[in-house]
């Protein structure tokens, strides 16, 4: 057993968590540079916790500038176990309302302009992600969202588009009538394949803002509407997150579904021709296998 670290990214609207004991902000050095802002962290009902705002405080990151690979390692560096990935969406479903929150399990990655991995020249490494999301740690944010009252719909396809503007009519058309895809937004890519590059157990809830632009009776997004969703949004994810800790538990076993051993056999370059500079990048990790 291992003691449990929960690490909240907080999306659009969500930029702290309330209730923390021996709240610090902490400031993380790492390889790939400075996460988005420091981390927030300390103790809530006996578990350990870490904040981050995706977007740092003030929303400072545009979503293709957010450095993903320095988050991903300032929250593994810091001991965090799992991460809960909270962020705004839009709906391709009617029944996916805004007000509802979506427990993402599957991606489409349309980004183009972010690195997405922590291997390269010199260390290749190539992990699963067949199944993207830890189902546990989904089973602990549902179970916390349906507690704290909010609506939640259990499994999404979850389309990540690389913004800041958002879809076209016809785009909207596409990802919803023949990629099928439930949700759409700009941040959880490649947020979740370095999560699992790390061995990080991850989970994605995405809260409903608007219908994106296919919807016939509401027109094209409006950001007026999307921001005052996103005050009620940010008050439920609240909510949702104080009640992680009793979910997820202050001890964990190894994940049963091989998040946390993901990389057990994903290094394929041969040990004497590994780049000792990359290598050095890769301590928090990867170095339970290096």
């Amino acid at each position: 057993m291992t003691e449990t670290m929960i690490g909240v990214i907080g999306g659009s609207g969500l930029y702290e968590i309330d209730g923390l004991e021996g709240a610090e902000w902490r400031a993380v050095e790492t390889p790939w540079g400075a996460p988005s802002d420091a981390i927030l962290t300390g103790t809530l009902k006996g578990v350990n916790m870490a904040f981050l705002p995706r977007h740092g405080r003030g929303h400072v990151h545009g979503p293709t500038g957010i450095p993903y690979r320095a988050n991903i390692d300032a929250l593994k560096r810091l001991g965090v176990t799992d991460v809960i990935s909270v962020s705004a969406c839009g709906s391709f479903r009617e029944e996916m309302a805004p007000g509802d929150f979506v427990i993402v399990d599957q991606f489409i990655d349309r980004t183009f302009a972010r690195e997405k991995s922590f291997f390269g020249t010199g260390c290749v490494g190539h992990v699963s992600l067949a199944q993207p999301v830890c189902p546990r740690l989904g089973d602990a944010c549902e179970a916390a969202a349906r507690a704290a009252g909010i609506t939640v719909h259990r499994g999404g396809t979850y389309l990540v588009m690389e913004g800041p503007q958002f879809s076209t009519l016809a785009e909207s058309k596409m990802y919803r009538e023949v990629w099928g895809a439930d949700v759409i937004g700009m941040t959880n890519m490649p947020e979740a394949k370095l999560a699992r590059e790390a061995e990080l157990c991850y989970a994605s809830v995405a809260m409903v803002t608007d219908y994106d632009s296919w919807h016939p009776h509401h027109g094209e997004v409006d950001i007026a509407q999307i921001v005052a969703t996103l005050h009620g949004n940010a008050d439920k994810g609240r909510g949702m997150v104080r009640g992680l800790p009793e979910k997820v538990g202050p001890e964990r076993a190894l994940c049963p579904h091989g998040c946390d051993q993901a990389l057990e056999f994903a290094i394929l370059t041969a040990p004497h021709a590994r780049d000792p500079e990359l290598l050095a990048k890769l301590d928090a990790v990867a170095g339970r296998v290096l």
